[in-house]
């Protein structure tokens, strides 16, 4: 009679372990990202302050700055939401490392755009 029960206790899975490569990657690429978002900001801000030479036949400052500001919002609120996904992934110790490498992609993709939408505007 060593238990009080007819069968043993049930036995619950424990919480699958961590992957360090997964935590690096993931951390590293979030970093990265946020590095990438605050030289972007810098750049394009720089790029407006210098727009006194523009002539209005092939330039538009409102277009400028219209792509400058909004390609920087949309990146920023793609990386916040991918962060806090890689986050929450990392914290149910699930793979984490994909969304942070798509958050990265798709930020690039979007400053890129922006970067290109300035130049059209400032007619080069």
């Amino acid at each position: 009679m060593g238990y009080p029960y007819p069968y043993p206790p049930p036995q619950y899975p424990g919480k699958p372990p961590r992957s360090a490569t997964d935590m690096t990657v993931s951390i590293l690429t979030m970093v990265f990202i946020v590095l990438m978002g605050a030289l972007a900001a810098f750049m394009g801000v720089f790029s407006l302050a210098f727009l006194d030479h523009c002539p209005p036949e092939t330039c538009s400052v409102d277009g400028a700055v219209t792509a400058v500001m909004t390609s920087l919002a949309i990146a920023a609120l793609v990386a916040l939401i991918g962060i806090v996904l890689t986050i929450v992934r990392l914290a149910q110790r699930k793979p984490a490392w994909p969304f942070a490498v798509g958050t990265l992609g798709v930020c690039v993709v979007i400053l890129f755009g922006g970067a290109m939408a300035y130049t059209v505007a400032v007619g080069g």
